[in-house]
């Protein structure tokens, strides 16, 4: 099995695509945290925030089934690039947002955004056990589940320190020119991004696709739990609304929200890393997600209760140690378990799931934000997450994760991409 940096190094196509996720995500916080900043001090409340993250995480949840048969269907280099430059359109509409009056331009902006990211992200993460070989995997996956974290670590912090040093707007031109970097990084990819369909075996239409999706899924009870496993961190999500306003209690402004978005990036990165051993161990798989679910929960009831910022941070880092590996544990499972034929269909189911259980905590802590107390809002938020991940493991114990069954040839078909 190949170590992460060897994929990294030996595999140029591989490391287009990583570099292009890369820009992409640090693009995304270029956006989103000058824009939680910008939109209370022009609004005066917590409320467009959390309405941003809710249409962020809504309308990708919404489009999520269909766009994961786009995936399965279309050239997934021609969605990637199409969705890089919608959301740099997108991007440019955020500088006509200029006083309370013109707010709703974020709400279009993020919304057109939302819909490139639901186009991108189940074409991204299929076509990547198709531009390596198979016995890289694990260690692609581990290198492709940091850039997400890499990117929250540079994207959150320098979005805060930028935003508070020049101003919203210019991170948002950053973004802007960042997304077309991405979309030139993903065309010089040469490898296919999927196996070659059959031609003479007609496509289903958009919904016999989903609906043949969803069959797979709910007969294979281990696929139904990995799809399954992110909702409770999804569920806890709405903590991200209360960062700028713990920021603002600590009297630590722009440049702590972004090293509270920063810290949560730093455990989404470091999580896969350490935890790439349970890749390589399916016994342990359950388990290791198990406690990934529990130690979110858990660091966010403690962040509810610390005095001190900078043992928030470190709380802050520790929840999403826990939730990054979550992520990436469940991820490598189900891309060994689903072949590629159903494979953009299923991952846009997961991420469906997900994106749903994070739009519900958004809406529920925006209806409260400028109400409860921002210490019981994040108590509550982890709370949920760990009663979540005690039925979810009482539900799936009995399950055996110790061998791959799902995709046979469909892997094989791809070893010589």
């Amino acid at each position: 099995m190949s170590s992460p940096l060897s994929v990294l190094a030996g595999n140029r196509d591989f490391r287009r695509l990583f570099a292009a996720e890369l820009v992409v995500f640090g693009a995304d916080w270029f956006v989103m945290v000058p824009l939680l900043v910008l939109l209370p001090e022009l609004t005066g409340s917590g409320v467009w925030g959390a309405l941003v993250l809710a249409a962020d995480t809504g309308i990708l949840a919404l489009l999520l089934p269909y766009t994961g048969t786009v995936a399965d269907r279309v050239d997934r280099k021609k969605i990637m690039v199409g969705a890089n430059l919608t959301a740099l359109l997108a991007v440019l509409l955020l500088l006509g947002v200029r006083s309370s009056t013109t707010a709703w331009l974020a709400l279009l902006a993020i919304g057109a955004i939302a819909v490139a990211k639901a186009f991108y992200s189940p074409a991204a993460q299929a076509a990547l056990p198709n531009v390596v070989d198979p016995a890289d995997l694990a260690g692609a996956n581990a290198v492709a589940g940091s850039a997400w974290g890499t990117m929250t670590v540079v994207g959150a912090s320098l979005g805060g320190v930028l935003t508070a040093a020049l101003s919203p707007y210019a991170c948002f031109w950053l973004a802007a020119a960042g997304l077309a970097g991405a979309a030139g990084l993903t065309w010089l990819i040469r490898r296919p991004m999927q196996v070659p369909r059959d031609e003479s075996v007609p496509a289903p239409r958009p919904w016999t696709a989903i609906r043949e999706a969803l069959r797979y899924i709910g007969a294979r009870p281990r696929v139904l739990a990995l799809v399954t496993v992110k909702s409770a961190v999804g569920l806890g999500n709405g903590v991200l609304t209360v960062f700028p306003l713990l920021a603002g209690l600590a009297g630590v402004g722009a440049v702590g929200t972004g090293l509270l978005f920063a810290s949560r990036g730093a455990g989404a990165l470091v999580g896969p890393l350490v935890m790439r051993r349970v890749l390589t161990n399916r016994s342990w798989l359950l388990t290791g997600l198990a406690l990934s679910m529990s130690t979110y929960g858990l660091a966010y009831v403690g962040v509810s209760v610390a005095g001190w910022f900078p043992l928030m941070l470190l709380l802050v880092f520790v929840a999403h140690f826990g939730g990054g590996s979550n992520w990436v544990l469940s991820n490598f499972a189900l891309q060994g378990e689903v072949p590629d034929q159903l494979r953009g269909r299923v991952f846009a189911t997961d991420m469906m799931l997900a994106t749903l259980a994070i739009a519900v905590s958004q809406l529920a802590v925006a209806a409260v934000v400028d109400h409860v107390d921002e210490r019981v809002v994040l108590a509550g938020c982890g709370l949920v997450t760990v009663v979540y991940a005690v039925g979810w493991w009482a539900a799936t114990r009995r399950l055996d994760m110790s061998d791959e069954r799902g995709t046979g040839p469909a892997v094989e078909a791809t070893s010589g991409v």
